[in-house]
């Protein structure tokens, strides 16, 4: 619906209950057959804690939010500003669509 505008990213994580031992090509696997996921699957990094990855060190800086469980969501407009949204929010709420 969006895809001329919105780009996802997805970046596995174990930091919540060790929902996420595999691999790499383990994970992406999984989400594949078990969720349709079409989109990039990026390595499996660290999205809190002592060893948080930059990226999510940069997106807690500019939200003031780090994600509580798996499938929290970032939205990163062009100008920069970025919106952070819980894992109870579906990818297709109105929330998120206001903001895109």
């Amino acid at each position: 619906m969006y895809g001329d505008k919105v780009t996802i990213l997805g970046f596995p994580a174990n930091n919540f209950g060790g929902q996420e031992p595999g691999t790499n090509l383990q994970i992406a696997e999984f989400c594949k057959a078990n969720y349709g996921v079409t989109f990039q699957m990026f390595e499996k990094i660290s999205v809190k804690g002592a060893d948080q990855h930059p990226l999510y060190e940069w997106l807690k800086e500019k939200t003031g939010e780090e994600p509580s469980w798996n499938f929290c969501k970032y939205l990163v407009k062009p100008d920069g500003s970025v919106k952070f949204f819980k894992s109870s929010v579906k990818p297709m709420d109105k929330q998120i669509l206001d903001n895109i």
